[in-house]
């Protein structure tokens, strides 16, 4: 075996760290993933194998790169507009709802590198124009926050974009940014990102009309995913709804919502 290589042991440590810290269970397919993602971290300490990192994130005064690696770990693939009958539904609400009062508030709960709540915020303004809105977004992932608040993507990703949100608000990268766009200043600043561990006690952040949390329980076991909907059931006002992946179900969870339609869930209004 190559010094560098990941041990059988080695890999179930960092199993046991992930689900400890972020109730993700990987797996064993999962090994070369591991390996490639922190093989970096190992040439970044000069250290010569796993155990060797292993070692390093057990000292107090690495604590830092516990998170490091936790952000290497977790998948971020997402993309503008995943799963349009989402965006239609939540269109539906929003134009019921326009004529409101108070703050309509949405909660991107696993937001990634900013491109679902930015969809959030485009739908909203759009439909939104006289009533106050919020989105707030968080994530395990420092690294993906901090890429979620610049708010710049590869022009590509305009593709699932509509042409009338991508002309109002995204701004299409010239000179040195050729080949990138960026969501406008205004969207920006209505989208707060914080960083939040759903397997753990949620930050005190209000309550909320709209909660998406999609394509991430796939990650969790039924235990752990019992816990997450729960936390996130309490975070919701009566009538609110939660959407979760089309792939995902609540199926062996006790809890109060109801479906609507596949994948939208709403709690009851009394």
């Amino acid at each position: 075996m190559n010094a560098s290589e990941l041990s059988d042991r080695e890999f179930a440590r960092f199993q046991t760290m992930l689900y400890d810290i972020a109730g993700i269970s990987l797996s064993d397919t999962k090994k070369p993933l591991v390996a490639g993602r922190l093989s970096k971290r190992l040439r970044e300490y000069q250290l010569s194998n796993f155990g060797q990192y292993l070692a390093l994130l057990a000292q107090k005064e690495y604590r830092h790169e516990v998170q490091t690696a936790i952000d290497l770990l977790t998948t971020n693939e997402t993309y503008f507009f995943r799963e349009p009958n989402h965006f239609s539904f939540l269109k539906k609400q929003l134009e019921s709802q326009s004529r409101g009062s108070g703050s309509f508030r949405v909660w991107s709960a696993a937001c990634s590198s900013g491109q679902e709540p930015y969809s959030i915020a485009m739908v909203m303004q759009d439909c939104l124009d006289g009533r106050n809105w919020e989105v707030l977004a968080s994530d395990i992932s420092t690294r993906v926050l901090d890429k979620a608040r610049i708010g710049q993507y590869p022009i590509a990703q305009a593709d699932n974009i509509a042409r009338p949100y991508l002309t109002r608000y995204c701004l299409k990268g010239i000179g040195s940014q050729a080949g990138t766009f960026m969501v406008d200043k205004v969207l920006r600043d209505k989208v707060q990102f914080f960083h939040s561990n759903l397997n753990a006690k949620l930050p005190d952040v209000g309550l909320f009309d709209i909660i998406f949390l999609r394509n991430v329980m796939i990650y969790f076991d039924i235990d752990t995913k019992r816990q997450v909907v729960n936390r996130l059931q309490a975070a919701l006002k009566p009538g609110g709804f939660l959407f979760i992946g089309h792939s995902e179900s609540l199926q062996g969870i006790n809890s109060e919502l109801k479906m609507i339609v596949p994948a939208v869930f709403q709690k009851p209004k009394t």
